[in-house]
């Protein structure tokens, strides 16, 4: 495939039926700065808004061009012994009159901080009501109009179960800790991060368990902004028996009706599945995410030390080196896809 005409003020790619496995040539990504653990949201006017660690220093950046260039990264605050390494790191959500932030320290306690429409960062907040029980450090975040709600791994049962609280004024203050689900085997898969997808006042959650020795994914749904949960439903037909942790805890989407779509690691291979269905096999890696974009999926994910792109129907395309792939959909069917690489936060744009 011809790169005449592929790049103008940022580097575009196409995933083309006439591709077969292109790959990206030297020197196509850029960098948006020094830092660890990105994380991505759009807001509703399409632009987007990205957030990693850097030591103690929570970092900010946005791009109102659809990923074309992000600004400079702003300091947001210093959150002493930040987490932002290892599937652990910041979390960030666009809400109807600002954005979002949460993030963990490495005593396990969380915090949220808010960007308001004159663009004044205030926090931190705490989440947790009791001290240092995040101490995985796994949370997930996600917003729905004015309503913000967050999850974590929490131990104050003394094994850890899936706890959550919301919010309804941007983060400024959060609602009493509430037991989401708890493992009737004694603890949910320890160190791998849940998922959120929200819309409206409707949510989404996705997490690894451990049921009868399996590891496997469950997702669990809320209709009232996350004050009552649905039973937690098994994602796939088949199991992982594991005594140990994969590290990895998949994530989900919702597509344009607001239905989950999931994509997940089992063993060594990435599947995508809806709720009830049987699950899909998409390639081999980790690190797997998925987003919905003009009624269909795309996956990202890391394999064998690249950051891999593909469409349901298998068309691939290779970013480069990397790990913890973020993908955005924007306009006009165009992919803008976040990773890491060597403590560099990298992105190119996609075009589908």
């Amino acid at each position: 495939m011809k790169s005449k005409g592929l790049i103008c003020a940022a580097i575009i790619f196409s995933i083309c039926a006439s591709c077969e496995n292109p790959k990206l040539k030297d020197g196509v990504q850029s960098t948006i700065g020094r830092g660890e653990m990105p994380n991505l949201s759009k807001d509703s006017h399409g632009n987007l808004h990205l957030v990693f660690g850097m030591g103690d220093s929570l970092m900010y950046s946005t791009s109102s061009n659809a990923g074309l260039s992000f600004t400079k990264p702003e300091l947001i605050a210093l959150l002493p012994n930040l987490t932002a390494a290892h599937t652990r790191g910041p979390q960030i959500a666009c809400i109807n009159n600002g954005i979002v932030v949460t993030a963990a320290n490495h005593q396990g306690d969380l915090f949220s901080f808010f960007k308001n429409e004159q663009g004044n960062w205030s926090g931190p907040v705490r989440i947790t009501d009791t001290d240092t029980i995040a101490r995985e450090q796994f949370l997930a975040l996600a917003a729905g109009d004015s309503i913000v709600f967050a999850v974590w791994l929490d131990l104050r049962l003394k094994h850890n179960a899936i706890f959550g609280a919301a919010s309804t004024d941007g983060g400024r203050t959060w609602s009493k800790n509430k037991l989401i689900y708890d493992s009737p085997d004694g603890t949910v898969c320890e160190c791998c991060k849940p998922s959120l997808a929200m819309k409206g006042k409707t949510i989404y959650l996705m997490f690894r368990n451990w049921l009868g020795g399996s590891r496997d994914l469950y997702l669990m749904q809320s209709n009232d902004g996350g004050q009552n949960f649905g039973e937690a439903r098994k994602l796939g037909e088949e199991s992982w028996k594991l005594n140990g942790c994969p590290m990895d805890g998949g994530n989900l989407v919702l597509n344009e009706n607001g239905e989950p779509q999931t994509v997940w690691l089992r063993k060594t291979t990435i599947y995508a599945s809806v709720p009830g269905g049987r699950e899909t096999a998409i390639g081999e890696g980790r690190a797997c995410t998925i987003e919905s974009i003009m009624g269909r999926n795309v996956f990202a994910w890391t394999e064998k030390g690249n950051i891999v792109i593909s469409n349901e129907q298998g068309k691939r395309i290779t970013l480069g080196e990397g790990i913890q792939p973020q993908i955005k959909a924007t306009s006009e069917g165009k992919l803008v896809c976040i990773w890491e690489n060597a403590n560099q936060i990298q992105k190119a744009v996609v075009d589908l």
